[in-house]
């Protein structure tokens, strides 16, 4: 099992006890060089513009121009997203985009997509938020074209959302495709066809199982290797040592909140996923739990963890384990 983990990027409310943007970018970076040293295979990033569990006025650091600069500011981790929203940008850019940070990074790119849901950021931004339907079209046709614009010259599409007319996508790269999203009918097909990783479930144990398992069928179906496809689950987690006091081991990541709403902040506004402050022995048995059911990529997300470090090295000597 290989892990990743997120950077203090904003998004969660996890700067908010820093006044100074570039201190609060330092912090950021501070995480990710963390990670660049330790056992850590990746860093992420959201892509998102405004703060969960409400929108308000505060740092929200962009997802492509923060992997670019990340890039180089690490020197081993690879870069990941997710996932980039698929609204936000069209494909041919976006394939244009990876390239330019898997070569900025020397080959380090994860890039992550997907059909994107937060229709606030739309609206506020000017996005037309379409129905399902249609976002889920866009998406669709958007996976099939950076797998072409990364594989082919040349590519002419004319689809129903997207069209491109031979752009030259160079320098000529394949980075690694993340396509995020549980979704069995449209998105496990599209990981099976186009997909190098996946990532859904949330930690889920009974979710993930079931997922996979529509995956297998849908690789069978279309003549894909299973085993080669990265599967992926994240874990919102903020681990202490065996017996010590939450509120007490939590106190200095969690700066103004209560341990209540610092779990919630954790969760990014998803109330099936909150942040659990959970012991080293429960993140071990949780992991084993993931990887007797195919999980064989953790992305972590230790809320806090731009104020006090102690949480990601305790949790980084978990991943020395595997």
């Amino acid at each position: 099992m290989k892990f990743g983990l997120f950077v203090p990027q904003g998004w969660r409310m996890d700067l908010v006890e820093l006044d100074d943007p570039v201190e609060q970018w330092e912090a950021m970076t501070a995480v990710a060089k963390a990670a660049d040293a330790g056992p850590w295979d990746s860093i992420w990033l959201y892509d998102h513009f405004h703060t969960v569990p409400e929108p308000v006025r505060e740092t929200v650091f962009e997802m492509w121009t923060t992997t670019a600069a990340l890039a180089r500011d690490t020197s081993r981790v690879n870069l990941g997203q997710l996932v980039g929203c698929n609204g936000y940008r069209n494909p041919a850019l976006f394939a244009k985009m990876a390239t330019t940070v898997d070569v900025a990074s020397h080959g380090r790119m994860y890039a992550g997509i997907g059909a994107g849901w937060s229709e606030h950021e739309w609206r506020a931004y000017g996005y037309p938020w379409t129905s399902q339907k249609e976002r889920m079209g866009s998406f669709v046709e958007s996976v099939e074209l950076l797998h072409r614009l990364w594989t082919e010259d040349d590519v002419v599409f004319q689809g129903q959302y997207h069209s491109v007319d031979k752009p030259y996508v160079v320098p000529r790269r394949k980075p690694k495709l993340w396509i995020g999203g549980g979704g069995e009918r449209v998105t496990l097909r599209l990981v099976a066809k186009y997909g190098d990783a996946c990532n859904f479930g949330t930690g889920r144990v009974d979710v993930i199982e079931q997922k996979l398992a529509i995956l297998r069928k849908h690789c069978d179906e279309v003549g894909r290797d299973y085993d080669e496809i990265i599967k992926s689950t994240s874990l919102n987690v903020f681990p202490i040592e065996d017996g010590a006091d939450p509120v007490a081991a939590t106190a200095k990541a969690r700066g103004r909140y209560s341990l209540d709403e610092f779990r919630e902040i954790g969760s990014g506004g998803t109330s099936h996923v909150l942040a659990d402050v959970v012991t080293t022995k429960q993140l071990r048995d949780h992991l084993e739990q993931l990887a007797e059911v195919g999980i064989d990529y953790v992305i972590s997300y230790i809320p806090g963890v731009a104020y006090d470090h102690e949480p990601l090295e305790r949790f980084a000597e978990e991943v020395r384990c595997w």
